[in-house]
Order: C-alpha cells, then sequence, then structure tokens
C-alpha cells in the first residue's frame, strides 16, 4: 500500500509539472488582464501549436489549435512592420481596466511590451496593429467556436 502511495504522488507530482509547460514554453505570448471585472486572457503560441484561456466570472473556456504558417508568418510579418522591440511604454500607472501584454521569445523581435501603463502616443499606432493580429487569431479559431 505504502508503494502505490509514493508511487501515486510521484506520478501526480510528474503530470502537475507538465501542465505548466504551456505556459511557460512558447513563441508568442498574448495576454490581456486585469480590469473593474477582472478578467483573464491568455494565447500561447509555440511553433504552429496554440493554447488559449479564457476566464472570468461568468465562464472558463481553454481550447488548443493549430495555425497555419501563414499565420505564423503574418505574425513575424506585423512585429516587424511595426518594430515591436522599439514601441515605447509609458510610465504612468493606470488601474482598473484590462491591460495587454505582448511577449516575444523567437527571432529578431524578441521582447516584452505591455500597455499596463500605456503606449507612448507616437507608437500607439503600431501597438493596435500589434494587438490586432492576435485579437484576429482568437475571433477566427476561438470566438466563432463557441
Amino acid at each position: 500500500m505504502k508503494k502505490f502511495i509514493v508511487f501515486f504522488l510521484t506520478i501526480t507530482f510528474l503530470i502537475s509539472c507538465n501542465t505548466q509547460k504551456a505556459f511557460s514554453e512558447f513563441d508568442f505570448s498574448y495576454s490581456k488582464t486585469g480590469g473593474y471585472d477582472p478578467t483573464y486572457e491568455n494565447l500561447l503560441i509555440k511553433g504552429n501549436k496554440v493554447y488559449y484561456s479564457h476566464e472570468s466570472k461568468e465562464s472558463k473556456t481553454k481550447k488548443r489549435f493549430k495555425l497555419s504558417d501563414a499565420d505564423v508568418q503574418n505574425i513575424e510579418k506585423v512585429l516587424t512592420e511595426n518594430q515591436f522591440r522599439k514601441i515605447i511604454e509609458d510610465r504612468k500607472k493606470i488601474y482598473d481596466r484590462a491591460s495587454v501584454t505582448i511577449t516575444v521569445k523567437k527571432g529578431e523581435n524578441s521582447g516584452s511590451k505591455s500597455d499596463a501603463s500605456l503606449i507612448m502616443s507616437v507608437d500607439q499606432k503600431k501597438w493596435e496593429n500589434i494587438v490586432e493580429v492576435f485579437q484576429k487569431i482568437i475571433d477566427k479559431n476561438v470566438n466563432n467556436t463557441k
């Protein structure tokens, strides 16, 4: 019995460690969190595989799907065209609003940007273009299939 319990706890530990991989190993990450009525939305992309989760008071959604090579190339193209790494974040702090954080761990656009403190007005349009490419992926693959 003791061996069974040790075996069970070991398997449980290994499985729980493995479930965190979706949150640590990614090429692109889009995260929208916070707000007066808190919501948590994550889109993690590794290669062509995507993990999506959304949680609010009303609902929880988790979904896995695949992107085409063209979709992944489009993300990279939009990041490059809008000079993701050169976008300047403002220093003002704003509370009780949802903020978007985009993290890139792959390629020449590697970096992390967030509008939690707003984006400088000179880069606002670039930021909106980048956010839009991720939002379109969510709309196309998640929101249309509910």
